[in-house]
């Protein structure tokens, strides 16, 4: 059984989450609210939200947990070329925080293979919005020709990110967005961005899963350390994987 929350419950300990036999692996908890105050207190215990419109407010913290560590993002040569073909050309922007909200909705509105609908819900919208405003989510956003053309959303507590979703309405325009992100959680220490769930996609770009108690461990000190100020970044970040040491190793 999963526990019910109320308005100002606790989160039960992440070991009580359903296990790999279950039909809902990572599942621990469920409630009616999803404040701001709540979602923070997830994040700093390894948890985060997870339903669809008409399900009480799902939380979940999976074992092993997927995440990428920033230095270790995987840049294939066809990337590679792409990096640098989007640093010469003035046509292509990394923009930061353009239109927060704006990212949240085309992740919504993307199609994803094997999945109807959006979990990302009005409710999640606002949400989200509050901790934006607050400074602790933000939006990585590609943009070609003046056009918002892919992007990214997630929160930064400390010296840790927690991705939550991407788009793309051009090749590749999410990967560049993510590279940048690297990028710039990487001179900044960062030793881990949260994936939440194991997907192949993921594990293209370097995503790896760790045992939960690794991952909760990690959490609890990274997320409590001073936050990144100021939260600015272009695409001059990029040069990290468009023009590499020798020594750093390229994935096909």
């Amino acid at each position: 059984m999963i526990t019910w929350l109320d308005p100002h419950d606790p989160f039960p300990p992440v070991e009580r989450a359903l296990g790999p036999a279950t039909d809902a692996p990572g599942l621990l908890a469920a409630s009616r609210d999803l404040t701001p105050q709540r979602l923070l207190l997830a994040y700093r215990h390894g948890i985060f939200p997870w339903y669809s419109d008409g399900q009480p407010v799902l939380w979940w913290s999976t074992d092993p947990r997927m995440v990428l560590r920033p230095e270790a993002f995987a840049v294939s040569l066809s990337l590679r070329k792409t990096l640098r073909r989007v640093l010469r050309d003035p046509a292509w922007e990394i923009r930061v925080d353009d239109d927060f909200v704006a990212v949240m909705r085309a992740c919504a509105m993307t199609p994803r293979d094997g999945q109807l609908g959006t979990w990302i819900t009005d409710e999640i919208v606002d949400a989200y919005s509050v901790l934006h405003r607050a400074g602790l989510a933000h939006s990585v956003e590609t943009w070609y020709q003046g056009a918002r053309v892919g992007g990214l959303y997630g929160v930064a507590l400390g010296r840790m990110f927690y991705g939550e979703s991407m788009f793309a309405h051009r090749t590749d325009a999410s990967k560049i967005a993510l590279a940048a992100l690297c990028a710039f959680l990487a001179q900044h220490a960062v030793a881990m961005i949260d994936c939440q769930q194991e997907t192949e996609h993921l594990a293209s770009l370097g995503a790896r899963p760790i045992p939960r108690a690794d991952f909760v461990a990690h959490v609890r000190t990274a997320s409590t350390s001073p936050d990144i100020i100021p939260w600015r970044f272009d695409k001059s970040v990029l040069a990290r994987w468009a023009h590499p040491p020798l020594s750093t190793p390229t994935f096909d």
